[in-house]
Formats: C-alpha cells, sequence, structure tokens
C-alpha cells in the first residue's frame, strides 16, 4: 500500500474517501482478534494517498464486513476507548 503513513489520532474526525485496506495477523497480542488493520484514504478534496495503522478490533471487524463497499467516504471517531467508522 503507498502513502504517507499517519497516526490515527492525526486523522480523527476528519472525511476520508477509503480507497483500500488490509487486514493480516499481527505480530504483537495488543487486541483480541490477534490482527491489525491498514486503511489507505485520501482526505476529501485532496489526491495525496495516506495509510493508518491499527489494532483496533471494532475497526477491523467493520472493515471485514464493509470491506467490499470500498470506495465510501468514511470518519474515524473514538468513543470513550475505541475508534469506531461513522
Amino acid at each position: 500500500m503507498d502513502g504517507a503513513k499517519m497516526k490515527i489520532d492525526e486523522v480523527l474526525n476528519r472525511e476520508m474517501l477509503i480507497i483500500g485496506h488490509r487486514i493480516k495477523r499481527s505480530k504483537f497480542d495488543k487486541n483480541s482478534s490477534g490482527k491489525y488493520l491498514a486503511i489507505q484514504f485520501v482526505f476529501v478534496g485532496t489526491e495525496d494517498r495516506k495509510v493508518v495503522f491499527t489494532g483496533s478490533d471494532v475497526l477491523i471487524e467493520q472493515m471485514e464486513r464493509y470491506g467490499e463497499e470500498i470506495p465510501f467516504v468514511a470518519t474515524i471517531k473514538k468513543v470513550d476507548r475505541y475508534y469506531t467508522l461513522s
């Protein structure tokens, strides 16, 4: 996946067009799924590709469910201790 790597806190509450994703087995055991998620996107109104990596089980589950619908516009939000797409 090409694009500038960003931290998840840098993309919170910003509208993005998700153009790709990858879910792989993680070598770290920081979440219950044992997986990590890479999301490739562009911020709405720009063309520069970006990539964000996360071990968020909620985001992984959402991308497993809706990944076939890519491309789509979404926003990553933090709700309590969890990240979610809205």
